[in-house]
């Protein structure tokens, strides 16, 4: 099992859907990965040599923000939003949706589980 940006990669997939195991790495990018590499779209990771996974886990730390990075700085921007107490930040803080959609019915998963309001029954 290849581990690579602090994620164990599954060793039976492809390398191109097993690289969007990291967080940060989406299809495109996992793609634009292998061909920088020069490493077969069929390939899979289980074939793939230790120097091929070293050039992975280089290219990836170069020039991607990733797992814990990217999570720290998604988490700093929306403290940031917060702390200015702007529209974006507010919602944020209220746990509603923060981009436009509508309240009155739907946004559960935001809003969490419907609670009962006493008297309301007509």
């Amino acid at each position: 099992m290849a581990r690579i940006a602090g994620v164990n990669i599954p060793t039976n997939k492809r390398v191109v859907i097993a690289l969007t195991y990291i967080h940060g790495i989406g299809p495109k990018a996992a793609k634009d990965i292998v061909a920088k590499i020069g490493i077969d779209v069929a390939r899979r990771v289980q074939d793939l040599t230790d120097q091929e996974v070293l050039h992975i886990r280089e290219t990836i730390d170069a020039e991607y923000t990733v797992e814990g990075d990217l999570r720290r700085e998604t988490a700093m921007n929306i403290k940031r939003l917060m702390d200015l107490a702007c529209y974006r930040g507010l919602r944020h803080r209220k746990g509603l949706p923060v981009r436009g959609q509508r309240t009155h019915t739907n946004a559960r998963t935001r809003k969490g589980k419907a609670k009962p309001i006493a008297g309301k029954k007509k």
